[in-house]
């Protein structure tokens, strides 16, 4: 017995949705033995978003039953079903969702018509419902609303068991106990994890490390990974049975973290063409004139030789130099009838600014709580490493920082991700180690 599920939901952060709208249709592989449909009361708001693609607004579902009134025709219909859909996952974990807000567990098996199409019906040009039941003549009634995105499926679901030679539905049918468990796991590991931005590592059933990640919401992108039914994920989801996660604060330390963890594991199911050093193409590297003036120009990377920052588009780097021309006023016109050693300085400062050059910083910004700050440690313009220190900390302390520090590699990929950062956040705070008074990178 099946039971064929599509839900609408308000929309907003992971963990937050509230559902709208249900319809469920119980099939016994034949004809339709019993069905609900029902308008929910989220008791939240419909992401405006949501409203303008399913028509269902907050009015409308004013006087709805909220869900604890109809959970309980929820668990009857689909008692001994297996649950089927369009990304079944999402609808699945939505539904254990609002069944845990209960204090339910709600655990079924899940059969994905997306996985199953991909299987069955191989080479076509796309797998969204729409686009899939049209091109197989199936009709569809009621775009974006829980009845007709189950209806489609209903009629999707007696179309592939014909297709189905090696009789995978019968056999995912069987594999019950397996699958419950799975699921059973994945929740697991999902309530343990935060809504936070850092690096997260997915360990197989030996502990190995099989894809790390990085998100600003941890919690959402695992979530996210274990009801994909892409190729990659679903070999995710089977072998997923650890997640551990590091906090980290901001957006360019977990970057950099991101990289070496991936470089230092080489996990099965990341992108093995890590090497971004392709997209490096540009730099900004200087000269001296005949009359002894410093001139700018934008230069493909040939080597990494020696070069102020870099870019990874031609547009991007003539957009830079006509920032820093404004920003700093430099004229290679007349160099503003300026001395060599007076004009050259500004452009010094440039070097300093942006490539950071010779210089000992700490680049501080946030960190994973109140009261903490991130913090890159760059001796000599190489990165050293990354810290977390107290506000109250002695940030010009290099000798010190230098003990805190977990070491980051001097590659040109992380220093072009670390002057992009600083061109892109004017109001990182850029320490100078050998001064007293903080500058701002702006």
């Amino acid at each position: 017995m099946y039971a064929i599920l599509d839900i609408e939901t308000t929309g907003g952060k992971y963990d937050e949705e509230g559902i709208t709208e249900i319809a469920i249709y119980q099939f016994d592989g034949h004809t339709i033995t019993d069905q609900f449909i029902s308008l929910i009361n989220p008791e939240r708001p419909i992401q405006d978003y949501v409203t303008k693609l399913t028509g269902i607004n907050n009015k409308m579902l004013r006087n709805a039953p909220k869900f604890y009134e109809i959970a309980k025709r929820i668990v009857e219909i689909t008692e001994g079903c297996i649950i089927v859909g369009h990304n079944a996952a999402f609808d699945y974990r939505i539904l254990q969702t609002e069944f845990r807000r209960l204090g339910y567990e709600y655990i079924k098996t899940t059969l994905c018509t997306v996985e199953l199409s991909q299987q069955l019906i191989p080479d076509k040009e796309s797998y969204s419902l729409g686009k899939l039941v049209r091109s197989l003549g199936i009709p569809m009634s009621e775009r974006h609303r829980a009845s007709g995105d189950a209806m489609a499926p209903l009629h999707l679901f007696k179309y592939l068991p014909e297709k189905d030679t090696k009789k995978s539905i019968i056999t995912a049918s069987v594999k019950n106990d397996v699958r419950l468990e799975m699921a059973s796991r994945h929740l697991k590991i999902l309530d343990a994890l935060p809504e936070t931005l850092g690096v997260f590592y997915i360990h197989n059933e030996e502990g190995k490390i099989i894809y790390v990640g990085k998100h600003k919401n941890i919690k959402g992108r695992v979530n996210q990974l274990l009801t994909s039914p892409s190729k990659r994920d679903r070999y995710l989801q089977r072998h997923t049975y650890k997640v551990t996660y590091e906090e980290m604060g901001n957006e360019l330390i977990a970057t950099l973290k991101e990289l070496e963890l991936i470089q230092l594991n080489n996990p099965k199911c990341n992108n093995r063409s890590i090497d971004k050093l392709k997209n490096i193409n540009y730099i900004l590297t200087s000269h001296y004139n005949k009359r002894g003036y410093l001139c700018f120009s934008i230069e493909l990377l040939q080597s990494q030789n020696n070069f102020i920052t870099t870019f990874e588009t031609l547009k991007e780097g003539l957009f830079f130099l006509k920032r820093i021309e404004k920003e700093f006023q430099l004229n290679e016109v007349d160099f503003n009838n300026e001395s060599p050693e007076i004009y050259n300085k500004r452009v010094k400062e440039i070097f300093a600014k942006y490539g950071l050059q010779n210089e000992d910083v700490a680049i501080v910004d946030k960190g994973r709580v109140v009261g903490e700050k991130s913090m890159i440690l760059v001796i000599d313009g190489n990165i050293k490493g990354y810290g977390f220190l107290n506000l109250n900390y002695q940030l010009t302390q290099r000798s010190i920082l230098e003990t805190l520090i977990t070491p980051l590699a001097n590659s040109l990929l992380n220093r072009h991700l670390l002057h992009s950062y600083l061109r892109k956040n004017s109001k990182v705070k850029v320490l100078k180690l050998s001064e007293q008074k903080p500058y701002h990178n702006e």
